[in-house]
């Protein structure tokens, strides 16, 4: 940890910044002392910090800062600035997320004012980075050197990025607002679909231009997003994007965080109304001449060249195995021919401050700054010359990392979890670095496969990304007895493909410790089931979910503490996953009867989910109420509401968990209005009714775990 230095430092050593980044970090360090000094409520410094990428962790008195990278772009000068900030303000370790940022854990807030100002000298802003805001702009990180893509999307993201950064009709979200950007339609790299705005290249009549979809997003709810156009010309993304942010900002909620998203808004009103409104805005924007002017900076700014001539790639015979594997796993070539570019697989997303340093020197040798963060949380070294891809491996290996399996199944996509999130149930990070020891260590070929993908959240929030993952994971909590263990929902049947064409759904829970043999033994159930040409989503959905559970179901179960207390430790973690509850003698029998009602919601709501498969939505709403109604009664069961006793379940509900604030309002809302609406639905709504009750369930065994 970083010793605080003096927080106001010299107007003349900072004079050389940009005028616009040097006078906002001054607002943020000003506006930190006047919230210390007792001046600035809290609730209106914690939204202005995450503004600045500011965020708190689950431990005390530190914070974690997301630094932005628009499109991934990284220059050598800002890795180095980025190791050694995070040597001298953080724990000398960066962490890439699954939207191309950094971030970096254990930061005293009264380093940040300093930190941003070091990273300002490299260009590197932290500005929306977090809060209700237009977020980092993702881009495909092979935009530029890719073989299939229409033409390059790079400045397009670019201009889209800092268009909308600081923009005034940027400013009034309810929640935050995502973009990306894919240079194809088929492949994983720009996962357009699960976006706000996902912008897909296409070329029409000759014309540069985007196929553009809105209101994607997973979180809690994922939404799938709705097509906008086939073709939306180059030049008016610009504006278009600016007239979804209006309406967006005016007619967003701002109440409900928990609805407060642009899929929600759609949802809400409609999509034809929502495009009218968009549409209607439009039309009245006055011209901006940001709007070619940004494009055009884009292009004159971002030259995307050599350091060196293309050249062969030259094997001798004798060449070592772990050079061919690697060339194999860790390299594609360019569409330029005598080019490649090289994916270095950074386990959990993970590079610590030295590593960062040394790649950086080494990359000043062999490449011009044309390094890219990717959306799996690895990084992407462009352009480098044949020839010089065997001493480059060396140059990795000194630096442990020349890791095989970049994109294969062993490069597991994890969030933090528990390990420095407030939010985590589980620990995704331990998981995933469980499953990595074994790809490593007996489990090397299921690890090198490329037709599977794995995805792990701490929770439901889905910042793991596991609704699009083959086989996701989201933590949760299960109780036995008087002790609580962690435990995994297994979500099965995304897919990256098609830009994050298809969602997930959850088959049922297994104990943490059973994770890893659940993911084998559904790659070998695949295996042993797939047809030609099918892919894991293809699998799933032919043969039901219903099938897949019955594979777990042996995986499923929880033995006592008594049994075996290593399944009440998480992860990596050899303590007690929580400290136990003291409970009265009486209690015993409530808390079998409600663990029985929790366990009849999951099954109940797992017939849903087959009825929905089935396209039976009328018995997919119908199976998705009943399982809320039963985790509803489980929870009144502890308060001594017995069911012989016909009590109005809604209200009582209401009374003991909803006006105390005890239950997480957002699910409760959702299940209010589920009791209370009669008509059928089509397929959609009834999705959204299965995972609204998965939710909700969830959310009553969290409360639950805590009586």
């Amino acid at each position: 940890m970083a010793t605080t230095v003096n927080p106001l430092e010299s107007a003349e050593r900072w004079a050389h910044l940009p005028d616009e980044m040097r006078e906002e970090i001054d607002v943020f360090e000003k506006s930190l002392r006047r919230f210390q000094g007792g001046q600035t409520p809290e609730k209106v410094f914690t939204e202005f910090r995450l503004r600045h990428g500011t965020y708190g962790q689950r431990q005390e008195r530190v914070q974690m800062q997301r630094i932005k990278i628009p499109m991934g772009m990284l220059t050598t000068d800002q890795m180095i600035a980025l190791a050694d900030t995070a040597e001298e303000y953080a724990v000398g370790v960066l962490h890439v997320t699954t939207r191309q940022d950094f971030q970096c854990h254990f930061i005293d807030i009264n380093d940040s004012p300093n930190h941003f100002r070091r990273l300002a000298e490299t260009g590197i802003t932290t500005k929306e980075a977090c809060g209700n805001t237009v977020r980092n702009v993702t881009c495909c990180p092979n935009a530029g050197v890719c073989a299939d893509e229409p033409f390059d999307v790079t400045s397009h993201g670019w201009a889209m990025a800092y268009f909308l950064l600081r923009h005034p009709d940027a400013q009034n979200f309810g929640r935050k607002f995502k973009i990306a950007f894919s240079g194809c339609e088929d492949a994983a790299c720009g996962l357009a679909r699960m976006h706000d705005i996902g912008a897909i290249a296409k070329v029409k009549d000759g014309v540069e231009g985007f196929k553009v979809y809105i209101g994607g997003g997973l979180g809690s709810l994922p939404y799938q997003a709705v097509l906008w156009s086939e073709f939306v010309p180059a030049d008016e993304m610009l504006p278009l994007s600016q007239a979804l942010a209006r309406v967006f900002g005016r007619d967003g909620e701002k109440a409900n965080r928990a609805k407060a998203r642009m899929k929600f808004l759609i949802a809400k009103i409609g999509f034809e109304e929502f495009k009218r409104r968009v549409e209607e805005e439009r039309a009245r924007l006055p011209h901006d001449p940001a709007w070619e002017a940004q494009l055009q900076a884009a292009r004159e700014q971002l030259k995307d060249e050599p350091l060196k001539a293309p050249s062969a790639l030259e094997v001798p015979e004798d060449a070592p195995t772990d050079l061919l594997e690697w060339l194999n796993t860790n390299v594609q070539p360019q569409k330029q021919s005598g080019y490649s570019a090289v994916e270095v697989f950074l386990p959990l997303g993970d590079i610590s401050s030295d590593q960062t340093r040394a790649l950086a020197n080494v990359c000043r040798r062999y490449i011009k700054d044309t390094i890219r963060t990717t959306v799996t949380q690895n990084l992407l070294v462009r352009w480098i010359s044949n020839e010089d891809l065997p001493a480059f491996y060396e140059e990795l290996k000194k630096l442990d990392l020349a890791e095989l399996g970049a994109s294969r199944l062993k490069d597991v996509t994890a969030c933090p979890g528990t390990d420095s999130c407030k939010l985590g149930i589980s620990s995704s990070r331990g998981l995933a670095a469980a499953l990595h020891q074994k790809f490593s260590n007996g489990m090397k070929e299921l690890g090198n496969r490329k037709d599977l993908k794995v995805k792990i959240s701490g929770c439901f929030n889905s910042c793991g990304q596991h609704h699009i993952a083959d086989i996701g994971f989201f933590g949760s909590v299960q109780r036995k007895g008087q002790k609580n263990a962690p435990v995994f929902q297994v979500v099965l049947g995304g897919t990256t493909d098609g830009n994050a064409e298809t969602y997930g759904l959850a088959v049922g829970k297994v104990p943490a410790k059973h994770a890893p043999e659940a993911l084998e033994r559904m790659a070998k159930f695949y295996d042993k089931e797939k047809q030609e040409g099918e892919r894991f989503s293809h699998v799933v959905e032919r043969i039901g979910r219903a099938r897949l559970k019955e594979e777990l179901s042996d995986l499923a179960q929880l033995p006592t503490f008594d049994d075996d207390p290593s399944f009440y430790a998480d992860s990596r973690q050899t303590w007690d996953y929580k400290k136990e509850v003291g409970v009265g003698e009486c209690a015993g029998e409530v808390v079998d009867q409600a663990e029985f009602l929790l366990e009849d919601a999951d099954r109940l709501n797992f017939e849903a989910t087959i009825a929905l498969e089935g396209g039976n939505s009328g018995e997919a709403s119908t199976k998705s109420l009943e399982a809320q109604n039963k985790a509803a009664d489980a929870l009144l069961f502890t308060k001594g509401l017995w069911l012989s006793d016909n009590y109005d379940r809604v209200g009582e509900f209401r009374k003991y968990f909803y006006d105390t604030g005890v239950f997480w309002k957002p699910f409760a809302d959702n299940y209010f209005r589920s009791s209370a609406e009669t008509n059928g639905h089509s397929l959609d709504i009834a999705r959204k009714r299965v995972e609204e009750a998965t939710l909700f369930i969830e959310a009553a065994q969290d409360v639950y775990a805590q009586t």
